[in-house]
């Protein structure tokens, strides 16, 4: 029997986990995502602490591990481990940073929740500012400006970001269509779509189906697509032309769209240079007086 040769590094081993992830099991492919959305909670939590996380046992890791060529989830572990050393702080430093610096001037008048949003939102921010290729963002900008016209869906919390996206793209005068579910015909109309266009989607855990099968068919009818969405793993992943991944540390009530917003804000800023002759200070025209 031949061997399995493990990935040696960590860009390998996300690589492997993509190629194989449509063959793993349900419990496999819960792994995967944990693994591939938080790389620095596995680098510092033991497995038995990330088996707890995620509802799932400690051996179904170690046989994870086993399945790509590891002698045991530590030899795996030790790739995130090697990441983290050499990466920029990550989200959980800058929470433990911002939390300590925001607690040092409470005044207890219950602004906990403002306090605790905001520590994590900007997190977030500088967590995404170090995982956004900017060889990603230009080839999206170059979509979008090169396309005759951009289809745009997003349902759910999903829904603002699009609607972001839809109304900066439309001042600067280009032919956008929203693809709105509320009359029931976003999938029909999305079937207009042409190669000549974009079609920009932005989807989270739980995925909205609808969204999912605009994406994917648009993929086989050959119309390039611009994704954001939670993870590398996501279902708008494969059929992306260009993909962001944003990952949501926390699946909680209050799950934040700063940093899909202020990407969706870049990603449209850089559109705006391309289109108008001061690339340098990139405008969108007011339509109100003062």
């Amino acid at each position: 029997m031949t061997e399995i040769q493990p990935p040696q590094d960590y860009e390998e081993l996300i690589r492997v986990i993509h190629e194989r992830h449509d063959h793993m099991s349900k419990t496999y492919k819960e792994i995967a995502l944990y693994l591939t959305q938080n790389p620095n909670d596995v680098a510092v939590r033991s497995v038995h602490g990330i088996a707890e996380i995620c509802g799932i046992h400690a051996s179904s890791f170690v046989r994870f591990a086993q399945m790509l060529g590891y002698s045991g989830f530590k030899e795996l572990k030790a790739l995130f481990q090697k990441r983290l050393a050499t990466a920029a702080p990550g989200f959980e430093a800058w929470v433990r940073a911002l939390e300590s610096e925001l607690k040092s001037a409470a005044d207890g008048s219950g602004s906990n929740f403002l306090r605790d949003l905001a520590a994590r939102d900007i997190a977030s921010l500088q967590d995404m500012i170090g995982s956004v290729p900017a060889d990603d963002l230009a080839r999206a900008a170059d979509l979008l400006v090169g396309a005759e016209a951009v289809y745009l869906v997003g349902q759910l919390r999903s829904a603002p970001v699009v609607v972001l996206m839809h109304y900066i793209l439309t001042m600067l005068g280009k032919r956008c269509i929203l693809l709105d579910s509320s009359g029931g015909l976003a999938t029909h109309v999305a079937r207009t779509m042409g190669k000549d266009d974009v079609l920009f989607a932005v989807s989270f855990r739980f995925y909205a189906t609808e969204v999912v099968n605009i994406v994917e068919e648009a993929a086989l009818e050959g119309v390039p697509v611009v994704a954001i969405s939670d993870s590398t793993l996501s279902p708008l992943a494969k059929a992306a032309s260009v993909m962001f991944a944003v990952p949501e540390r926390d699946y909680s009530f209050s799950r934040s769209l700063a940093a899909p917003m202020c990407l969706t804000q870049a990603l449209a800023l850089a559109v705006a240079a391309r289109v108008q002759k001061d690339p340098t200070a990139p405008r969108i025209p007011t339509v109100t007086g003062s």
